[in-house]
């Protein structure tokens, strides 16, 4: 019975140890400008680290920035965990359009071009 108990404590230490080295990388890898996944599921680029406090500001998207927590970054993302270009969305696809010429839901709308006009609007006018 001991020997099962001193096993099982050999093993804790030993899988307790693995964690805080994996811990100790992982931080030794988020630096300013790296590419960055919190443990939400959030993508982004460091743009500050605040060590007194234990913040980070990532910028999720252009203009967009969180301010979260130095624990809440789990992986540090390399261009070979990147997603391949095959799978990537095609940016340079049709538009996408209603019936009625609106723009379908969740579609990016060109402003340099003419607005579309709203024939639902125009009809309540017109009654």
């Amino acid at each position: 019975m001991l020997v099962v108990l001193a096993v099982l404590v050999f093993f804790m230490f030993r899988s307790s140890r693995k964690r805080q080295k994996q811990q100790q990388e992982l931080q030794s890898q988020v630096a300013v400008g790296a590419q960055v996944m919190t443990n939400f599921g959030v993508f982004g680029t460091i743009l500050e680290l605040d060590d007194e406090e234990n913040q980070v500001l990532i910028e999720t998207t252009p203009g967009t920035v969180l301010k979260v927590h130095r624990q809440t970054v789990t992986r540090v993302v390399t261009p070979a965990d990147a997603e391949p270009e095959s799978d990537a969305v095609d940016t340079a696809a049709p538009a996408l359009e209603t019936s009625d010429g609106a723009p379908a839901y969740g579609e990016r709308i060109d402003e340099t071009a003419e607005p579309v006009a709203d024939t639902k609007s125009e009809k309540k006018a017109d009654e």
